[in-house]
């Protein structure tokens, strides 16, 4: 049998980076869990334990600290990008660098004092290789919505396993995972993420939903409409179901006002809306 190395990667995960940013008795704060991964000519460290060419994945967590008080912080897209291109510029063997970054945001609770917000988290995934090829794609997760009305769901397929009955009027629920993709690696990226996320919330409320297959589209397509510098979105969206409580049997009537939340088990509703002239993906995905 002849065998041969596939693709592979290696990298440092869950770097957690807090920058603290001293104006007199006003700080500024950055909150980052930030992920490394490099490949490219490994051959040798996978099939004779040659590390030569390996970056220690420490060296990767130190640079991510390092360069966070040399560069300071900005749009976590930037920081994303400096890091990426440093790695492919360090070493003749790292081919191709890819750095993701969530942002935990807080708000300000007095000049040097803050609350944790417990809304959705901010994200980006920047690739960068040694042709100078480079992808940005931004986004969020955990943002969590609901629509008390306005959302139905009939006219589904049955088959012989089929309990759900259907409905007119229902409670819409999810927590939106979204990514969205950049024609280019430059741009505002701090109001450009603003305008995706207001269309995206824009769209959820605005919409009428007959499916939340329909919704996910509706998002997407509001995106796309109001932001020409980007070309395609990812969405996931978790259906949380709510369910009414029936309460005949003591004696209630239960018009659409007692719900039970269930957590699990749920619909997962996953797609993605494209510009007909977007450019090629490439590595932005993976």
């Amino acid at each position: 049998m002849t065998v041969k190395l596939g693709h592979n990667r290696y990298g440092k995960a869950g770097v957690r980076l807090v920058r603290v940013v001293r104006e007199g008795p006003v700080h500024h704060l950055k909150d980052l869990n930030v992920a490394t991964a490099l490949s490219g000519d490994m051959e040798a460290v996978h099939l004779t334990g040659d590390n030569a060419a390996v970056l220690p994945t420490d060296s990767q967590k130190n640079t991510v600290h390092a360069f966070a008080r040399r560069h300071g912080v900005g749009e976590i897209e930037e920081f994303a990008l400096l890091l990426a291109r440093h790695f492919v510029g360090a070493g003749r063997a790292v081919h191709h660098a890819r750095v993701e970054i969530e942002e935990y945001a807080w708000r300000r609770g007095g000049p040097h004092s803050f609350v944790r917000d417990g809304g959705e988290v901010r994200t980006c995934v920047v690739h960068h290789d040694r042709d100078g090829r480079t992808t940005v794609v931004s986004g969020l997760k955990d943002l969590v919505l609901l629509n008390t009305t306005g959302s139905e769901f009939h006219g589904f397929a049955v088959d012989e396993y089929t309990t759900l009955q259907p409905t007119t009027d229902r409670i819409l629920a999810t927590a939106v995972t979204a990514r969205w993709r950049h024609r280019g690696a430059s741009g505002d990226h701090a109001a450009s993420y603003e305008r995706a996320r207001s269309c995206l919330l824009e769209a959820f409320a605005g919409t009428h939903s007959l499916s939340l297959q329909q919704t996910l589209y509706a998002m997407g397509e509001r995106v796309l409409t109001s932001c020409p510098e980007l070309c395609e979105v990812r969405l996931a969206l978790p259906n949380r179901h709510h369910f009414l409580v029936d309460l005949s049997p003591f004696g209630l009537d239960n018009d659409n006002e007692v719900y039970h939340a269930a957590d699990r088990p749920y619909g997962l509703i996953e797609g993605g809306v494209l510009r007909e002239d977007a450019p090629d993906a490439g590595f932005a995905w993976e």
